[in-house]
C-alpha cells in the first residue's frame, strides 16, 4: 500500500450531504453514500460490506480521515476505487488516522474516489471522518437498484488472499465486499446495490448454532447494524427493484463436526424463509425476489435446497399483490479462498453466471 502513504493530513472539516435513493438527477451533493451507514453529525459510518462513501475532488491529492471503531480494538479493511480503477485494499486501525491518496495528473484535474467497507458488519465500523482536498460537488444519477442478502459468501469472506495468507492474523483479514459476486454482478449491470450479509449465518439455524446462541437473518435483518446489540432500526430508503436473497449454505452445514447439530430441517427452513420475505413484502411490495442457492453446496443437499426455494416459491404463487418469485441456480464453483470459500476469480464467475440472469429481470420488469 506504499501508493496510499507518501502524504500527510491537513484535514478540513466538510458539510456532508447524503444521497437519498429517487433523489432527481439534477442534485448534487458533496458525498454520495450508499449501503447500510448511519450519519453522525459530520462522520459517516459504513456499517455492512461494501458500503461506501464517493466525492470528487480537483487537484492531485487527498488525504482521507478514517478509524475503525468496535467494542474491542482491532483494525478494518476498505477498498479504494479511484476514477473507476481499483487502487487497492487500505487497513484501517483503531483510532482515527490519515490514509492519503495521490493522483497522477495535473493539478487541475478532476477525479472520483470511492471509500468502500471491504468487511463486514460484524467486524465493527469504519468511520469516515472527512477528507482534505479540493473538493468538489458531484451528481446523483438514479440507478436501477438490487439487494444482496446472505452470508459470508456474500460478504466476500476470504476471497482476496494476495497479500495475506489463509490462516493467518485475523479471521477477516480477506475480506474483500468490493470483488463478492453481488458488486460484481452489479457493477456489470451498472445499477446501485446493497449488501445485507452476516457470515456464518443463516435461515433458521446458522453455521455451528441451531439458532440457540446466535441470531439468525430474520433476527437482525431489520436492524441497521444486522445484530441484536445495536437497535437502531434499518429506514428501508434503498428501494430495490430486485431483492436476491442467498441463505441456506450454513443452514445445510454440518458445522464444525465438534457441537452437536441436529438433521436438516424442511420445514423450518421453508416456513422462517416464508415469513421472512412477507417481512420484505411489507417494507417494499413491488421489489422482484429471487432465490439463489449456493455454488458451495452439493450432491442430495442440493437437491433438498431445490426442494426447499421451490416449496417456499409455490406459497406465494396465487398472491398477485406481487412479482412471481423466481430462483437462479448458480453451477457448481471449486472454492479457492479461505476456509472453503470463493476467491476473487470464483466471485468473478459467480457474477458472470447471475448478471445475464439478472438483466433479463430487470429488463421483464420495466
Amino acid at each position: 500500500m506504499h501508493y496510499l502513504q507518501k502524504i500527510t493530513l491537513l484535514f478540513i472539516a466538510c458539510a456532508i450531504s447524503l444521497s437519498c435513493a429517487g433523489k432527481d438527477n439534477s442534485e448534487k451533493v458533496t458525498y454520495v453514500v450508499k449501503g447500510r451507514t448511519e450519519k453522525k453529525g459530520d462522520k459517516i459510518i459504513l456499517i455492512g460490506s461494501a458500503s461506501s462513501v464517493s466525492f470528487a475532488f480537483s487537484g492531485e491529492k487527498c488525504v482521507l480521515k478514517l478509524e475503525a471503531q468496535d467494542t474491542f480494538e482491532h483494525h478494518n479493511y476498505v477498498s479504494l476505487v479511484l476514477d473507476g480503477k481499483y487502487i487497492g485494499r487500505q487497513r484501517i486501525e483503531n483510532g482515527a488516522g490519515t490514509y492519503p491518496v495521490t493522483v497522477k495528473g495535473n493539478a487541475n484535474d478532476s477525479h472520483t474516489l470511492t471509500v468502500y467497507k471491504a468487511t463486514e458488519a460484524a467486524n465493527g465500523n469504519v468511520i469516515f471522518n472527512g477528507v482534505d482536498a479540493e473538493l468538489m460537488a458531484t451528481q446523483v444519477v438514479s440507478k436501477k437498484k438490487i439487494e444482496f442478502i446472505g452470508d459470508s459468501i456474500t460478504c466476500g469472506m476470504g476471497n482476496d488472499t494476495e497479500e495475506i495468507p489463509c490462516d493467518t492474523a485475523e479471521w477477516y483479514d480477506q475480506h474483500n465486499a468490493y470483488f463478492a459476486y453481488g458488486p460484481i454482478t452489479a457493477r456489470k449491470l451498472d445499477v446501485d446495490y446493497m449488501l445485507s450479509s452476516v457470515s456464518g449465518i443463516g435461515m433458521y439455524r446458522n453455521w455451528n448454532d441451531e439458532h440457540k446462541d446466535e441470531a439468525i437473518m430474520p433476527d437482525v435483518y431489520e436492524n441497521l447494524y444486522l445484530n441484536r446489540e445495536n437497535t437502531i432500526p434499518y429506514d428501508f430508503s434503498f428501494q430495490p427493484d430486485i431483492t436476491c436473497i442467498a441463505l441456506g449454505t450454513n443452514d445445510f452445514s454440518d458445522g464444525d463436526g465438534e457441537k452437536p447439530r441436529l438433521p436438516f430441517n424442511e420445514d423450518k427452513y421453508v416456513n422462517n424463509y416464508i415469513a421472512f420475505i412477507k417481512m420484505l413484502y411489507s417494507h417494499n411490495p413491488d421489489t422482484q425476489i429471487v432465490l439463489l442457492d449456493s455454488p458451495m453446496v452439493n450432491g442430495e443437499k442440493l437437491e433438498t435446497f431445490h426442494t426447499c426455494l421451490n416449496r417456499v416459491k409455490d406459497a406465494f404463487k396465487n398472491n398477485k399483490q406481487h412479482k412471481l418469485i423466481k430462483i437462479f441456480h448458480f453451477s457448481s464453483v471449486t472454492p479457492h479462498g479461505c476456509g472453503y470459500h470463493p476467491d476473487i476469480e470464483d466471485h468473478k464467475l459467480m457474477a458472470s453466471q447471475l448478471a445475464p440472469y439478472l438483466k433479463n429481470v430487470l429488463n421483464e420488469n420495466e
